[in-house]
């Protein structure tokens, strides 16, 4: 049995509209999509146009600044568009679906007996490379680097989070085989974390070591983990991999073919059905909310993500690579007169001013107003309340927004993600963009590398 490492700090946001544990298969949507804006620093160079076939795995971009990573088509069929923003920037490259699905081949592989390099030759070939993530800088790995471990989160604490254990029944031999491939890309272990008392089969894979975490949100964020497990100093390099994302690769190899489905919840207090549904990746946002939604909604967010990191897409979007959630909740486009000297029975907030505190049992219908524009960056230490890492996070992102780069190191900038910050640009009175600070100071880091 693991030492439980309980954290002190962080904030649990009690929504209404968490999926009952209740799965829906769909069918095959009409059209899927990849988006190369799912990706920090990829700059995409197209390998297909309109009106190409391809199968499921057959790579329709790729990284210009590393040839090696391809972006593969999660399903068969003929590419419909490549849709373009300002100064023709690629927004995604949408796919229509056959009707029976086939698939490119891939060599099954015995993970106890491949080499590393075949492992990551297969990886790269199929497009599932893109789902190991480096920190620092919570970029796309790169495949010529070594890590000294693999970290796997294997819960998600943020609000209205699927459940796992849920999610991956049945997934055991497909997260085991996963975890030997990470074993073989790593030069240390492979930590899995748990939650305590919610561990499930999780606690009972093979060839990682487990740590549990017990305590609130962002007790889940792998970054979190990585912090009170084995910490990243400079020049140091950690991978890590979504538990969704782990079965998926175990799956390839298993099989010999990229297979993404996946299970997602969909939540949010618009939802008719909150509930979970089994699709491919890439799906349109149509196929789970299509008469999904409560007759009174007239302006709902919809949000590939979670309400705390998740991504704002429109009702004909798609679901994004990294997206095991689609929330949605009201939008927060009016004012409300004097708001600030009513009681506001229904609000939560952190500070006592609510009575929120009273009842931290309670659920919130919340929407996405800001009850106020960007103030002045006050030092008040409210922030270190909701950051569990040994990080000062004022002084962090004051040394990001001032371009002081050595600051930026010592003060933690290694160890951090946008994720990380999340719940901090909640209870921000400032109301300031701390995500975009913490991605910008990130990028500088790496021009600057």
């Amino acid at each position: 049995m693991s030492k439980i490492i309980t954290l002190r700090k962080g904030l649990d946001i009690n929504l209404q509209g968490k999926a009952v544990e209740k799965l829906v298969k769909l069918p095959l949507a009409p059209e899927y999509a990849v988006s190369p804006l799912d990706f920090e620093g990829v700059t995409p160079k197209l390998l297909v146009k309109a009106g190409d076939r391809v199968k499921a795995g057959t790579p329709l971009f790729f990284n210009k600044y590393n040839e090696r990573v391809v972006f593969t088509s999660p399903v068969s069929g003929t590419v419909s568009a490549i849709n373009r923003g300002e100064k023709r920037c690629i927004l995604n490259v949408t796919v229509q679906a056959d009707a029976t699905q086939m698939y490119e081949e891939f060599a099954k592989l015995n993970v106890q007996t491949a080499s590393r390099e075949e492992i990551i030759d297969l990886l790269l070939k199929s497009g599932l490379w893109p789902m190991i993530i480096q920190r620092p800088y919570g970029i796309i790995a790169d495949p010529s680097d070594t890590p000294k471990a693999v970290f796997v989160s294997t819960f998600d604490s943020a609000p209205l989070a699927p459940d796992y254990n849920f999610v991956l029944a049945g997934e055991k031999r497909n997260l085991e085989t996963g975890i030997e491939a990470m074993r073989k890309l790593a030069s240390g272990k492979v930590h899995l974390g748990v939650r305590a008392g919610a561990e499930g089969e999780m606690a009972s894979l093979k060839g990682a070591e487990i740590h549990t975490f017990a305590g609130k949100h962002p007790v889940g964020n792998v970054g979190v983990q990585i912090h009170h497990v084995d910490p990243i100093n400079k020049d140091e390099r950690v991978w890590t991999v979504n538990i969704q994302d782990l079965a998926i690769i175990g799956r390839l190899l298993n099989e010999g073919r990229v297979d993404r489905t996946k299970v997602i919840a969909v939540a949010g207090s618009e939802v008719k059905n909150p509930q979970y549904y089994r699709l491919i990746d890439g799906a349109p946002v149509a196929s789970v909310l299509k008469d999904n939604l409560k007759p009174s909604t007239h302006n709902p967010r919809i949000i590939s993500g979670n309400v705390l990191t998740g991504r704002k897409t429109p009702a004909d979007g798609f679901i994004g690579f990294y997206a095991n959630m689609v929330t949605v909740i009201p939008e927060g486009n009016h004012y409300e007169l004097l708001g600030w000297a009513m009681p506001r029975l229904n609000k939560f907030s952190v500070s006592r001013a609510y009575f929120s505190w009273l009842c931290p049992k309670k659920v919130y219908d919340l929407d996405t107003n800001l009850n106020g524009g960007e103030r002045p960056f006050v030092v008040t230490g409210l922030y270190d309340k909701y950051l569990p890492m040994d990080i000062y996070p004022t002084y962090l992102l004051k040394a990001i927004l001032a371009g002081d780069i050595d600051k930026m190191e010592n003060l933690g900038i290694y160890e951090v993600v946008e994720e990380d910050f999340a719940l901090c640009e909640f209870v921000d009175p400032s109301k300031i963009e701390m995500q975009q600070i913490i991605r910008d100071g990130i990028n500088l880091m790496i021009k600057e590398a």
